[in-house]
């Protein structure tokens, strides 16, 4: 589960920011949206507004970069090559300078904190730490390429002299079987982070888990209950035999490398009888709403059913209002998620802000400054111009639009003064 994260000196990130799962010590709230682990109240979801270009989808672009780093960066293909890392570059104090990086998360009932400072040549500082009983114990601690270890982390031994400058010494212990690190790895690669726009990219996750019945049995349910006419799934592969004879090699293996997705609904017949009707391929078939909708299937029940944490960018783009409903109600439901999976979403649908389905630490907002610097900031720690903090009772969407918590654009007075002009229809 996460708790933490922090980013600084990375995109429009400036200054170091953090957001945090960890709930708030709050009042007049439903509790059905916390839970405890390891002695620890969370939340179950969050959700992240702001204007266009505030920093949304940068905030997940930088945890997509620090989980990716971690998993990649020990592989000897990237031995001679530079960290991909985007300082802030809007002020001369940032430029050339390292970004930080740090998350934590329970993984195993066991707190972990994980963090690093790193620039495109080389990783600065680097460290590891977890709380196996009452106190934070140090794993290891890195400056430069002096490493030095804790008492619970032999596994790390002799191994600072195989960490090259531009790889994570955490990354190259997992390489070599070391039982802690591997244990942090684990997690990363289960944290979820990805794009409700970009859908292909997790699109064969959810193919894939078609093969197991009791998963497509799961996610059948999943599209019926979001009442798309969804009745059934399967998947056609199709065979070299299947394809003309003459078509170029690469080609022939890319579309035998995809499987075609068939839908089957349920349509009446003149006489108002059930009678199945089947799309032979979704791709082009079905809407983008529909295609999007199942791509999300696999990654929503992979969660839901082992407790791990998803991350969405625009969770709403091609859904309507009641579907994004329907997928944050599942996560807030204690039938529906027993294992407390988490979900932290970004979104411009403000028909949910409301103390109806979230808790004032559960609604984040991100707003450049005058300096393109993006601050992040929950609803829970706001205060309006009176210095009071926002009350329980308070219209959270009407208050938002009005611009009383910041994070919205500011819309201008478009003139158009362009004389004559021609007909856009006839270009």
């Amino acid at each position: 589960m996460l708790l933490e994260f922090s980013v600084g000196n990375f995109l429009s990130f400036k200054n170091k920011v953090t957001f945090s799962m960890v709930a708030s010590n709050l009042r007049g709230h439903e509790e059905d949206n916390v839970f405890s682990l390891s002695k620890i109240d969370l939340l179950k979801t969050a959700v992240i507004y702001g204007a266009n270009a505030s920093g949304k989808s940068n905030l997940f672009s930088s945890m997509s970069f620090m989980k990716n780093f971690i998993l990649n960066s020990s592989k000897e293909s990237q031995s001679n090559e530079k960290i991909n890392v985007k300082e802030f570059k809007f002020s001369s104090d940032t430029l050339n300078k390292p970004s930080e990086f740090e998350i934590i998360f329970i993984h195993e009932e066991i707190p972990y904190r994980y963090g690093f400072i790193i620039d495109t040549e080389k990783v600065h500082r680097e460290w590891l730490y977890y709380v196996p009983k009452t106190k934070e114990a140090k794993l290891f601690e890195r400056e430069g390429q002096n490493i030095s270890l804790g008492p619970y982390f032999d596994e790390g031994k002799g191994l600072d002299k195989k960490t090259r400058k531009n790889a994570l010494f955490l990354s190259v212990v997992d390489q070599f079987n070391g039982e802690k690190a591997k244990k942090v790895m684990d997690w990363f690669d289960r944290f979820y982070v990805i794009s409700g726009i970009r859908h292909d990219q997790y699109k064969r996750f959810t193919v894939e888990m078609l093969d197991n019945l009791e998963y497509k049995q799961e996610i059948v349910k999943f599209l019926k209950n979001a009442d798309i006419g969804i009745e059934d799934i399967s998947t056609i592969e199709l065979s070299d035999e299947d394809l003309p004879a003459k078509m170029p090699k690469e080609l022939k293996e890319l579309v035998l490398s995809e499987r075609i997705i068939s839908t089957k609904h349920g349509v009446l017949d003149s006489e108002g009888n059930v009678i199945d009707f089947e799309l032979m391929n979704m791709e082009r078939d079905e809407s983008e709403g529909t295609k999007k909708l199942f791509a999300l299937s696999g990654p929503i029940i992979e969660t839901l059913l082992k407790g791990e944490t998803l991350v969405i960018d625009e969770l709403d783009a091609k859904l309507h209002p009641l579907i994004t409903r329907f997928i944050l109600n599942l996560f807030q439901s204690t039938d529906k998620n027993p294992k407390n999976g988490q979900l932290i979403f970004a979104t411009h649908d403000t028909n949910i802000l409301s103390s109806r389905f979230f808790r004032r630490d559960q609604i984040w907002f991100t707003e450049k400054d005058k300096y393109s610097s993006t601050d992040l900031y929950s609803l829970a720690e706001y205060k309006m111009e009176n210095d009071k903090k926002v009350r329980v009772d308070a219209s959270f969407e009407k208050d938002y639009i009005q611009g009383k918590y910041g994070a919205v654009p500011y819309v201008g007075d478009f003139d158009m003064r362009i004389n004559g002009g021609g007909n856009y229809g006839d270009r």
